[in-house]
Protein backbone atom coordinates (compact mmCIF):
# COMPACT_ATOMS: atom_id res chain seq x y z
CA UNK A 1 0.00 0.00 0.00
CA UNK A 2 0.83 3.67 -0.24
CA UNK A 3 0.14 4.91 3.27
CA UNK A 4 0.22 8.46 4.65
CA UNK A 5 0.88 8.79 8.39
CA UNK A 6 -0.04 12.20 9.77
CA UNK A 7 2.22 13.08 12.67
CA UNK A 8 4.80 10.63 11.36
CA UNK A 9 7.63 12.49 13.07
CA UNK A 10 6.15 11.92 16.54
CA UNK A 11 6.88 9.10 18.99
CA UNK A 12 4.09 6.75 17.89
CA UNK A 13 4.06 8.04 14.31
CA UNK A 14 7.72 7.08 13.75
CA UNK A 15 7.09 3.55 15.01
CA UNK A 16 4.05 3.18 12.76
CA UNK A 17 6.17 4.34 9.81
CA UNK A 18 8.96 1.94 10.77
CA UNK A 19 6.65 -1.06 10.96
CA UNK A 20 4.92 -0.16 7.68
CA UNK A 21 8.29 0.22 5.91
CA UNK A 22 9.55 -3.04 7.41
CA UNK A 23 6.78 -4.99 5.71
CA UNK A 24 7.23 -3.26 2.35
CA UNK A 25 4.62 -0.50 2.23
CA UNK A 26 5.35 2.85 0.58
CA UNK A 27 5.11 5.36 3.41
CA UNK A 28 4.82 9.15 3.56
CA UNK A 29 4.36 11.52 6.48
CA UNK A 30 2.66 14.85 7.07
CA UNK A 31 4.19 16.84 9.92
CA UNK A 32 5.12 20.41 10.72
CA UNK A 33 8.85 19.73 11.02
CA UNK A 34 11.28 17.45 9.15
CA UNK A 35 12.56 14.30 10.86
CA UNK A 36 16.03 12.81 10.43
CA UNK A 37 14.68 9.47 11.68
CA UNK A 38 12.07 9.37 8.91
CA UNK A 39 14.69 10.34 6.35
CA UNK A 40 16.81 7.37 7.43
CA UNK A 41 13.77 5.12 7.05
CA UNK A 42 13.17 6.38 3.51
CA UNK A 43 9.81 7.96 4.35
CA UNK A 44 8.68 10.75 2.04
CA UNK A 45 8.03 13.83 4.15
CA UNK A 46 5.35 16.44 3.51
CA UNK A 47 5.71 19.53 5.70
CA UNK A 48 2.51 21.29 6.67
CA UNK A 49 -0.18 21.86 9.27
CA UNK A 50 -3.45 19.98 9.64
CA UNK A 51 -5.23 23.33 9.75
CA UNK A 52 -4.07 23.97 6.16
CA UNK A 53 -6.45 22.07 3.87
CA UNK A 54 -4.14 22.55 0.88
CA UNK A 55 -1.20 20.98 2.74
CA UNK A 56 -3.38 18.04 3.75
CA UNK A 57 -4.57 17.66 0.15
CA UNK A 58 -1.02 17.52 -1.22
CA UNK A 59 -0.06 14.84 1.32
CA UNK A 60 -3.18 12.69 0.83
CA UNK A 61 -3.10 12.71 -2.98
CA UNK A 62 -2.14 9.34 -4.46
CA UNK A 63 -2.41 7.36 -1.24
CA UNK A 64 -4.34 4.14 -0.68
CA UNK A 65 -4.77 4.65 3.05
CA UNK A 66 -4.28 7.30 5.72
CA UNK A 67 -3.28 6.75 9.34
CA UNK A 68 -4.38 9.96 11.04
CA UNK A 69 -2.10 9.98 14.05
CA UNK A 70 -1.29 13.70 14.44
CA UNK A 71 -2.89 15.66 17.28
CA UNK A 72 -2.27 18.37 19.83
CA UNK A 73 -1.99 16.53 23.16
CA UNK A 74 -1.94 17.99 26.65
CA UNK A 75 -3.59 18.12 30.05
CA UNK A 76 -4.31 21.87 30.19
CA UNK A 77 -4.65 24.93 28.01
CA UNK A 78 -7.39 26.85 26.17
CA UNK A 79 -9.77 24.97 23.86
CA UNK A 80 -9.09 26.81 20.59
CA UNK A 81 -5.65 25.37 19.68
CA UNK A 82 -6.91 21.86 20.45
CA UNK A 83 -10.05 22.45 18.36
CA UNK A 84 -8.12 23.75 15.37
CA UNK A 85 -5.67 20.83 15.30
CA UNK A 86 -7.78 17.94 16.53
CA UNK A 87 -11.21 18.75 15.12
CA UNK A 88 -10.67 21.07 12.14
CA UNK A 89 -7.57 19.09 11.16
CA UNK A 90 -9.52 15.84 11.26
CA UNK A 91 -12.26 17.36 9.11
CA UNK A 92 -9.61 18.28 6.55
CA UNK A 93 -8.23 14.74 6.55
CA UNK A 94 -11.69 13.24 6.02
CA UNK A 95 -12.54 15.73 3.25
CA UNK A 96 -9.27 15.13 1.41
CA UNK A 97 -9.60 11.35 1.69
CA UNK A 98 -12.96 11.68 -0.08
CA UNK A 99 -11.62 14.15 -2.63
CA UNK A 100 -8.69 11.92 -3.61
CA UNK A 101 -10.54 8.61 -3.48
CA UNK A 102 -8.68 7.19 -0.48
CA UNK A 103 -10.63 4.16 0.69
CA UNK A 104 -9.19 3.58 4.17
CA UNK A 105 -8.84 5.97 7.13
CA UNK A 106 -7.47 4.88 10.51
CA UNK A 107 -7.69 7.40 13.34
CA UNK A 108 -5.53 7.44 16.47
CA UNK A 109 -7.84 8.45 19.31
CA UNK A 110 -7.21 8.12 23.06
CA UNK A 111 -8.72 6.14 25.90
CA UNK A 112 -9.11 9.44 27.73
CA UNK A 113 -12.30 10.12 25.74
CA UNK A 114 -14.20 7.81 28.11
CA UNK A 115 -12.38 8.71 31.36
CA UNK A 116 -14.64 9.93 34.15
CA UNK A 117 -13.90 11.33 37.60
CA UNK A 118 -13.79 8.25 39.79
CA UNK A 119 -12.09 6.25 37.06
CA UNK A 120 -13.02 3.41 34.70
CA UNK A 121 -12.28 -0.27 35.32
CA UNK A 122 -12.54 -3.00 32.69
CA UNK A 123 -15.00 -1.04 30.55
CA UNK A 124 -15.80 -1.95 26.95
CA UNK A 125 -16.26 0.30 23.94
CA UNK A 126 -20.00 0.33 24.65
CA UNK A 127 -19.29 3.01 27.27
CA UNK A 128 -19.87 6.31 25.44
CA UNK A 129 -17.46 9.23 25.68
CA UNK A 130 -17.85 11.08 28.96
CA UNK A 131 -20.52 13.81 28.75
CA UNK A 132 -18.35 16.35 30.57
CA UNK A 133 -14.61 15.92 29.97
CA UNK A 134 -12.16 17.76 32.21
CA UNK A 135 -9.80 19.15 29.56
CA UNK A 136 -9.80 20.35 25.98
CA UNK A 137 -7.60 17.49 24.78
CA UNK A 138 -9.97 14.58 25.52
CA UNK A 139 -12.98 16.71 24.57
CA UNK A 140 -11.62 17.52 21.11
CA UNK A 141 -10.34 13.99 20.57
CA UNK A 142 -13.83 12.69 21.36
CA UNK A 143 -15.27 15.06 18.76
CA UNK A 144 -12.64 14.06 16.20
CA UNK A 145 -13.33 10.37 16.80
CA UNK A 146 -17.05 10.93 16.31
CA UNK A 147 -16.36 12.65 12.97
CA UNK A 148 -14.18 9.77 11.77
CA UNK A 149 -16.66 7.06 12.76
CA UNK A 150 -19.58 8.96 11.25
CA UNK A 151 -17.64 9.19 7.96
CA UNK A 152 -17.56 5.40 7.58
CA UNK A 153 -19.30 4.18 4.44
CA UNK A 154 -18.88 2.34 1.13
CA UNK A 155 -16.45 4.90 -0.28
CA UNK A 156 -14.38 5.49 2.86
CA UNK A 157 -13.89 2.78 5.51
CA UNK A 158 -12.91 4.21 8.90
CA UNK A 159 -11.88 2.92 12.31
CA UNK A 160 -10.54 4.53 15.49
CA UNK A 161 -8.04 3.13 17.99
CA UNK A 162 -7.74 4.22 21.62
CA UNK A 163 -4.24 3.52 22.97
CA UNK A 164 -3.47 4.66 26.49
CA UNK A 165 -0.25 6.10 28.01
CA UNK A 166 2.20 5.19 25.24
CA UNK A 167 5.76 4.50 26.39
CA UNK A 168 8.93 2.70 25.34
CA UNK A 169 12.53 3.41 24.32
CA UNK A 170 12.86 7.07 23.40
CA UNK A 171 9.60 8.07 25.14
CA UNK A 172 9.61 11.89 25.08
CA UNK A 173 6.52 12.34 27.25
CA UNK A 174 5.55 10.18 30.23
CA UNK A 175 8.90 9.04 31.67
CA UNK A 176 10.66 12.41 31.21
CA UNK A 177 7.73 14.18 32.90
CA UNK A 178 8.06 11.86 35.89
CA UNK A 179 11.79 12.52 36.05
CA UNK A 180 11.22 16.28 36.01
CA UNK A 181 8.73 15.96 38.86
CA UNK A 182 11.28 14.42 41.24
CA UNK A 183 12.65 16.88 43.78
CA UNK A 184 15.35 15.94 46.28
CA UNK A 185 14.63 12.23 45.86
CA UNK A 186 10.88 12.68 46.36
CA UNK A 187 8.02 12.34 43.92
CA UNK A 188 4.98 14.30 45.11
CA UNK A 189 1.87 12.63 43.73
CA UNK A 190 -1.87 12.71 44.48
CA UNK A 191 -2.97 9.72 46.57
CA UNK A 192 -1.07 6.56 47.40
CA UNK A 193 -0.64 5.28 43.81
CA UNK A 194 -2.66 2.13 44.39
CA UNK A 195 -5.02 2.85 41.47
CA UNK A 196 -4.72 0.31 38.64
CA UNK A 197 -3.66 1.75 35.28
CA UNK A 198 -3.03 0.03 31.96
CA UNK A 199 -0.42 1.37 29.56
CA UNK A 200 0.63 0.79 25.94
CA UNK A 201 4.14 0.03 24.75
CA UNK A 202 4.87 1.96 21.57
CA UNK A 203 5.40 -1.24 19.57
CA UNK A 204 2.08 -2.57 20.84
CA UNK A 205 0.30 0.62 19.75
CA UNK A 206 1.90 0.59 16.28
CA UNK A 207 1.22 -3.14 15.85
CA UNK A 208 -2.46 -2.54 16.59
CA UNK A 209 -2.53 0.18 13.93
CA UNK A 210 -1.20 -2.20 11.27
CA UNK A 211 -3.70 -4.88 12.28
CA UNK A 212 -6.60 -2.41 12.11
CA UNK A 213 -5.41 -1.02 8.79
CA UNK A 214 -5.29 -4.48 7.21
CA UNK A 215 -8.60 -5.62 8.67
CA UNK A 216 -10.29 -2.43 7.51
CA UNK A 217 -9.05 -2.97 3.93
CA UNK A 218 -9.89 -6.69 3.82
CA UNK A 219 -13.17 -6.63 5.73
CA UNK A 220 -14.54 -3.12 6.25
CA UNK A 221 -17.84 -4.44 7.58
CA UNK A 222 -16.08 -6.17 10.50
CA UNK A 223 -14.26 -3.24 12.07
CA UNK A 224 -15.51 -0.24 10.09
CA UNK A 225 -17.19 2.58 11.96
CA UNK A 226 -15.99 1.30 15.35
CA UNK A 227 -13.58 2.36 18.06
CA UNK A 228 -11.25 -0.11 19.82
CA UNK A 229 -9.40 0.13 23.12
CA UNK A 230 -5.72 -0.84 22.90
CA UNK A 231 -3.25 -1.52 25.71
CA UNK A 232 -0.97 -4.06 27.35
CA UNK A 233 -3.95 -5.70 29.09
CA UNK A 234 -1.80 -5.66 32.22
CA UNK A 235 -3.15 -3.03 34.63
CA UNK A 236 -0.76 -2.28 37.48
CA UNK A 237 -0.71 0.13 40.42
CA UNK A 238 0.38 3.55 39.24
CA UNK A 239 3.02 3.59 41.95
CA UNK A 240 4.64 0.46 40.52
CA UNK A 241 4.61 1.85 36.98
CA UNK A 242 6.26 5.10 38.02
CA UNK A 243 8.90 3.23 40.03
CA UNK A 244 9.86 1.15 36.98
CA UNK A 245 10.08 4.17 34.70
CA UNK A 246 12.08 6.27 37.14
CA UNK A 247 14.56 3.49 37.86
CA UNK A 248 14.98 2.95 34.13
CA UNK A 249 16.12 6.57 34.05
CA UNK A 250 18.51 5.93 36.95
CA UNK A 251 16.31 7.69 39.53
CA UNK A 252 15.35 6.13 42.86
CA UNK A 253 12.70 8.39 44.39
CA UNK A 254 10.25 8.02 47.26
CA UNK A 255 6.55 8.34 46.46
CA UNK A 256 5.23 11.21 48.59
CA UNK A 257 1.45 11.11 48.77
CA UNK A 258 -0.45 14.38 48.60
CA UNK A 259 -3.94 14.09 50.16
CA UNK A 260 -6.47 13.65 47.33
CA UNK A 261 -8.70 16.52 48.44
CA UNK A 262 -5.76 18.89 48.63
CA UNK A 263 -4.49 17.78 45.23
CA UNK A 264 -7.92 18.18 43.63
CA UNK A 265 -8.50 21.60 45.21
CA UNK A 266 -5.05 22.77 44.17
CA UNK A 267 -5.65 21.65 40.59
CA UNK A 268 -9.01 23.45 40.46
CA UNK A 269 -7.35 26.67 41.66
CA UNK A 270 -4.57 26.16 39.10
CA UNK A 271 -7.10 25.70 36.28
CA UNK A 272 -8.86 28.92 37.30
CA UNK A 273 -5.60 30.88 37.42
CA UNK A 274 -4.52 29.61 34.00
CA UNK A 275 -7.85 30.71 32.52
CA UNK A 276 -7.61 34.10 34.24
CA UNK A 277 -4.18 34.84 32.75
CA UNK A 278 -5.13 33.22 29.42
CA UNK A 279 -2.23 30.80 29.64
CA UNK A 280 -1.54 28.64 26.61
CA UNK A 281 0.42 26.00 28.58
CA UNK A 282 -0.65 22.50 27.58
CA UNK A 283 1.13 20.57 30.34
CA UNK A 284 0.38 22.50 33.53
CA UNK A 285 -1.06 20.60 36.53
CA UNK A 286 -4.83 20.40 36.02
CA UNK A 287 -7.98 18.74 37.32
CA UNK A 288 -7.82 16.29 34.41
CA UNK A 289 -4.26 15.26 35.25
CA UNK A 290 -4.94 14.91 38.97
CA UNK A 291 -8.07 12.84 38.31
CA UNK A 292 -6.11 10.43 36.09
CA UNK A 293 -3.36 10.16 38.71
CA UNK A 294 -5.86 9.44 41.49
CA UNK A 295 -8.27 7.00 39.87
CA UNK A 296 -8.09 3.68 37.98
CA UNK A 297 -8.24 3.51 34.20
CA UNK A 298 -8.00 0.21 32.38
CA UNK A 299 -10.09 -1.35 29.64
CA UNK A 300 -11.54 -4.59 28.29
CA UNK A 301 -9.68 -5.49 25.06
CA UNK A 302 -12.01 -8.30 23.98
CA UNK A 303 -13.30 -6.44 20.92
CA UNK A 304 -9.80 -5.74 19.58
CA UNK A 305 -8.86 -9.39 20.04
CA UNK A 306 -12.02 -10.60 18.33
CA UNK A 307 -12.19 -8.19 15.39
CA UNK A 308 -8.54 -7.26 14.81
CA UNK A 309 -6.69 -10.36 16.01
CA UNK A 310 -4.88 -8.14 18.52
CA UNK A 311 -2.41 -9.40 21.11
CA UNK A 312 0.31 -7.22 22.66
CA UNK A 313 3.58 -8.20 20.91
CA UNK A 314 5.64 -7.10 23.92
CA UNK A 315 4.74 -7.49 27.60
CA UNK A 316 5.13 -4.81 30.24
CA UNK A 317 8.08 -6.49 31.97
CA UNK A 318 9.85 -7.18 28.68
CA UNK A 319 9.30 -3.58 27.64
CA UNK A 320 10.74 -2.28 30.90
CA UNK A 321 13.75 -4.56 30.43
CA UNK A 322 14.39 -2.76 27.13
CA UNK A 323 14.58 0.51 29.02
CA UNK A 324 17.12 -0.78 31.53
CA UNK A 325 19.13 -4.00 30.93
CA UNK A 326 19.91 -4.36 34.66
CA UNK A 327 16.92 -3.25 36.69
CA UNK A 328 17.54 -2.31 40.34
CA UNK A 329 15.95 -4.18 43.22
CA UNK A 330 12.16 -3.81 42.96
CA UNK A 331 11.43 -3.77 46.67
CA UNK A 332 8.90 -1.16 47.77
CA UNK A 333 10.35 2.10 48.96
CA UNK A 334 9.15 3.64 52.21
CA UNK A 335 6.54 6.25 51.34
CA UNK A 336 6.63 9.72 52.74
CA UNK A 337 3.64 11.83 53.64
CA UNK A 338 3.42 15.53 53.02
CA UNK A 339 0.64 18.14 53.15
CA UNK A 340 2.34 20.41 50.63
CA UNK A 341 0.85 21.53 47.32
CA UNK A 342 1.21 18.76 44.69
CA UNK A 343 3.89 18.91 42.07
CA UNK A 344 2.69 16.39 39.54
CA UNK A 345 4.01 15.33 36.15
CA UNK A 346 2.28 16.19 32.92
Amino acid sequence: MKVLVTGGSGFLGREICRQLKARGDTVSSLARHPSAALERLGVQQHLGDLADAAAVSRAVAGCDAVVHNAALAGVSGPPRPYWVTNVVGTRHVIEQCRTHGVGTLLHTSTASVVFRPGGVEGVTESLPPAPCLLAAYPATKARAEALVLAAHGPELATVSLRPHIIWGPGDPHFAPALARAVRAGRLLMPGDGGNLVDTTHVRTAAHAHLLALDRLRRSPDTAGGRAYSIGQDDPRPLREITRHFLRAAGIDARWCAVPPRLATAGAAVGDALLRAVRSTRTHAPSRFLVAELLHPHWFDLTAARRDLGFEPPVGFDAGVAELTPSAPNDSEETPCRTPTTPSVPS
